[in-house]
């Protein structure tokens, strides 16, 4: 399986999922529509996480999120999660709030960032979660662009922005169509007591505080 993939609907999503599992199994890379923007993304294990770094022109020290199924899946690699982030994680999962978590000793150094944390988000869209479900592991994610560009809104502009990789059969893109002028997920910070608000994004900070109180940043 090589280039563009059909991932709009629920049957077609159903159809691919074994093909692109495979593909990630054996260490490609995949693009892919979530709830915010299309991302790319790998197992959750070095030598795949390293090539997506590669592709990506991360700079060293920034890490990538996780996107996992189910809150189970995160506990699963050994994450923890605190009173405010059981609180949030409780409000907004799955949806686009994302959790900086302590733990996760088994995971790659290049997942963790400066404060020691795991950034992980159950995903609410409801075809790339019953991907990750289907790959019963987590999947690595990151915003389709080049550094400094917009995230790519669909397929067409990530052919465009990494087209010798695609070539190449090392990175499939999951077509879910044109997503928009979407903002990123909202990250929150729980790797201490006191949650911190690290970046604005979809949820504003007025939303948490509504939801679950002082448990919020």
């Amino acid at each position: 399986m090589t280039g563009i993939v059909p991932f709009d609907t629920a049957e077609r999503a159903r159809a691919s999922t074994p093909a692109v599992v495979a593909h990630l199994r054996k260490g490609g890379l995949i693009a892919y529509p979530t709830e915010t923007v299309y991302g790319l993304g790998s197992l959750a294990t070095p030598g795949p996480v390293g090539a997506l770094a590669r592709l990506k022109g991360r700079e060293p020290g920034k890490p990538f999120l996780l996107l996992v199924s189910n809150r189970a899946m995160a506990e699963a690699r050994g994450l923890g999660f605190n009173e405010a982030a059981d609180a949030m994680a409780r409000a907004f999962w799955p949806g686009p709030l994302t959790l900086v978590l302590p733990g996760g000793g088994g995971l790659p150094d290049i997942l963790r960032g400066p404060e020691g944390g795991i950034a992980v988000r159950w995903t609410a869209h409801p075809l790339i979660a019953a991907l990750v479900a289907a790959l019963e592991e987590p999947l690595t994610s990151t915003s389709a662009n080049l550094p400094g560009q917009p995230p790519a809104p669909g397929a067409a502009a990530i052919l465009r922005d990494f087209s010798p990789a695609v070539t190449a059969g090392t990175l499939l893109v999951l077509d879910g169509g044109v997503l928009g002028n979407r903002p990123p997920s909202t990250v929150v910070d729980c790797t201490t007591p006191t949650p911190r608000l690290v970046r604005p994004g979809a949820l504003s900070q007025a939303e948490l505080r509504a939801a679950v109180g002082a448990l919020a940043p």
